[in-house]
């Protein structure tokens, strides 16, 4: 746990380890919340980004468009080398976001997948709801009736991982008004409090990192 911390601190720190870490290191998995900043993928467009106000953006070299962290928001770092651990990208992508689903179920609510669209989402209707997305939504929307609660978005490099995934936990939702989060106008973004679960940022912060340590694991 690094607690808070600085986000291009820790932004170069792992993508120094990365490229220095000899073959035989271990993995290592960086969870922290950072003070606010808006930070920008390789693809990112400007457009996206509306109205920063007095809160930095930061252009990274992570995939995706524009996100948010702040203050209430548990952010996980996997240092992962996908050689030794045996799958490939699509799987990894696919472990993240199985541990944030198993992290949101321990707090009873069900997370949701949409094809084309990396993160976890929650029905805005009845975040606790076990029924499966069905089919496509109306009107052509896939974010229909869906809040985004965890982003992801990582960076391979020499067959190892940094960057990650973000699990918004009781923040200040706000900031997430001034862009198109991830690159989708309107796109709604939530948090646990907003669903009606309390819980501290520590505890929060535990589970999903026991959970990425048992999904990610070969």
């Amino acid at each position: 746990m690094l607690g808070r911390a600085d986000y291009q601190a820790t932004f170069a720190a792992m993508r120094q380890f990365t490229q220095e870490r000899p073959a035989d290191a271990p993995d290592r998995l960086w969870v922290c919340e950072h003070p606010p900043v808006f930070t920008q993928g390789l693809a990112g467009r400007q457009d996206h980004i509306l109205l920063p106000g007095d809160i930095p953006v930061v252009q990274t070299d992570r995939g995706g468009q524009v996100t948010y962290h702040g203050p209430g928001q548990v952010v996980a770092y996997p240092l992962v080398d996908l050689r030794r651990a045996g799958y490939y990208v699509k799987e990894y992508v696919y472990r993240l976001e199985e541990a944030v689903l198993r992290t949101l179920a321990h707090f009873g609510v069900t997370g949701h997948r949409v094809a084309g669209a990396p993160g976890i989402y929650v029905r805005l209707d009845d975040p606790f709801s076990h029924a499966a997305l069905a089919g496509p939504q109306p009107g052509g929307d896939p974010f229909r009736g869906l809040g985004k609660i965890a982003a992801l978005g990582i960076k391979v490099s020499r067959h190892c991982t940094y960057h990650g995934v973000s699990l918004n936990v009781a923040m200040d939702l706000e900031p997430f008004t001034r862009i198109n989060p991830c690159g989708y106008a309107g796109l709604k973004t939530v948090d646990l409090s907003t669903i009606g679960v309390s819980v501290a940022w520590d505890e929060a912060a535990q589970v999903l990192g026991r959970k990425l340590v048992a999904f990610l694991a070969p």
